[in-house]
């Protein structure tokens, strides 16, 4: 007949680690410049091609007093959406909002 023995299990220690106040700032700068890297690295896949595009075809519209951006696109709107044609004379013209002042000069695509 065999016989075995038991050892008793082995003990492990586990230390657990402490960062005083440089190390916190140490491992905060590190990964601000892992992101900072992942960052240009996916930001240098942005490709433009050597081909101009060809630019959409456009008139200047003068806003007058009392005329908003919603009423302009609806005049200029064909199809009858004027959400997307207001969205387009935004992005055509740069403008932060929808807000227009009288005598600025607008470009609006023609359709």
């Amino acid at each position: 007949m065999s016989t075995m023995t038991l050892h008793p299990p082995v003990s492990i220690r586990v230390s657990t680690v402490r960062l005083t106040r440089r190390g916190r700032l140490v491992v905060f700068l590190a990964s601000l410049v892992v992101l900072l890297c992942v960052g240009i690295a996916l930001g240098a896949g942005s490709v433009a091609s050597e081909e101009a595009g060809t630019p959409e075809p456009t008139r200047v519209v003068m806003v007058g007093t009392g005329d908003t951006l919603w009423g302009i696109a609806s005049e200029v709107a064909d199809d009858g959406d004027v959400r997307a044609m207001v969205d387009r004379i935004e992005r055509l013209n740069a403008l932060d909002s929808a807000f227009v002042e009288a005598g600025q000069r607008l470009r609006v695509p023609l359709t």
